[in-house]
């Protein structure tokens, strides 16, 4: 018998909503909706699977298990209790718990939190006079509830710790980029997968790599070594494996070149560390080179993620300023790309952006914009990329 399709929520970061529900239906997800931070959509099992290893600009996928009316936190802790969780939990397993809320009654979402964990152990003990242990940091089962003003949802996280972690990473700099958001800015940016792509100061090489993923289509989760679906009870390995083979099996060949530099030796190691364990070395080349002293070879898409804040030696004006005057120099008839939270400042690039879009850097507000860099007729730059 087929398994029915059932409804899921895909997490995500503010700005990169839209590009997330083109991600879910060019996978095949149906009833996709985008709402704020995430987009729901349905699919089934195997769908749960191959979302959670394809998806680049998702934070988590949850399945929601359970949606109530609770109006008072006894009425909340009750309503959890009366959940049959043998279904998805055995006493001899672990578990964790995790609540956001938007209400005028549940206004901590630690404490709705501890009521989730409060619950699950009450009904485990009055049927089984004992109860699964919690493990914040390695559970076997992770339990999200959200409440918006009196509903309550109480979701199944299948991915386990988030997304962004792919599981390439053994080194960064201070400050590096969200793998999520690194992803989410090359897909927003429009970058056609076949000019050579360029990070002038790449840092842990967190852009680069994910560049690499994304143009060879390589699912962007086949490093991690653990996901939250793995240790449920209903796990199927055999279609996991599947999935993930099929999933492997659409990769595709790049011709172009994806080649990064900054002007830290220590950042130039940590990206070739990093780039190894991607299994990316032969894809992407990283040089220890000064950004304000390099010069890029015509019809290069570049996209940056510049040093800010305490990172910056030189001035803010003065920094932004020596941008701009590199970008025109040595960055002819190139589209650049570059995000900072530095908004007022980006003004002293000097360049007039053909594109501003706001996303947000962790708790930072911040502007991604396109620069089209071109000499002799703007005509003659159009449609390179």
């Amino acid at each position: 018998m087929k398994e029915e399709n059932f409804y899921m929520l895909a997490k995500t970061m503010y700005g990169l909503e839209e590009i997330l529900a083109d991600e879910l239906r060019t996978l095949g997800a149906q009833n996709v909706k985008i709402q704020n931070r995430a987009v729901s959509f349905k699919g089934d099992t195997g769908f749960m699977y191959k979302a959670n290893l394809n998806l680049r600009t998702c934070l988590r996928i949850l399945k929601p298990i359970a949606t109530f009316q609770a109006h008072n936190e006894k009425e909340l802790l009750e309503k959890i209790t009366k959940i049959d969780w043998s279904k998805f939990l055995d006493v001899n397993m672990t578990f964790s718990t995790s609540a956001t809320t938007n209400s005028e009654v549940f206004t901590h979402s630690k404490y709705a939190s501890l009521l989730v964990k409060d619950g699950i152990a009450d009904f485990f003990r009055n049927k089984y006079d004992k109860r699964p242990n919690v493990d914040p940091k390695n559970a076997d089962l992770t339990v999200d509830l959200h409440i918006a003003k009196h509903t309550c949802t109480l979701s199944l996280d299948s991915s386990g710790y988030s997304l962004h972690k792919r599981g390439y990473k053994s080194n960064t700099v201070v400050a590096p980029m969200n793998e999520v958001l690194a992803a989410g800015l090359i897909l927003l940016s429009g970058w056609n997968q076949v000019s050579d792509f360029h990070d002038p100061m790449c840092g842990s090489g967190t852009i680069l790599i994910e560049a690499a993923l994304i143009a060879n289509n390589i699912p962007v989760n086949i490093f991690r070594e653990k996901f939250g679906f793995d240790s449920w009870k209903d796990y199927d390995e055999e279609l996991f494996e599947l999935i993930r083979d099929s999933s492997l099996n659409k990769e595709k060949e790049y011709k172009g070149k994806i080649t990064g530099g900054d002007n830290f030796q220590k950042a130039v190691r940590m990206t070739r560390e990093n780039i190894e364990n991607a299994l990316m070395f032969e894809n992407i080349k990283v040089k220890n080179e000064d950004f304000f002293e390099t010069k890029i070879s015509p019809n290069t898409f570049v996209l940056f993620n510049p040093p800010y804040g305490e990172r910056i030696e030189l001035g803010m004006n003065e920094f932004y300023e020596k941008v701009g005057n590199s970008l025109k120099n040595n960055y002819q008839d190139c589209d650049v790309w570059l995000i900072s939270s530095d908004i007022e400042n980006l003004k002293m690039i000097g360049l007039k952006p053909n594109k501003k879009i706001k996303v947000m850097n962790g708790k930072l507000e911040c502007s991604f914009r396109k620069f089209e860099v071109y000499q002799g007729s703007k005509k003659a730059s159009k449609n390179k990329y």
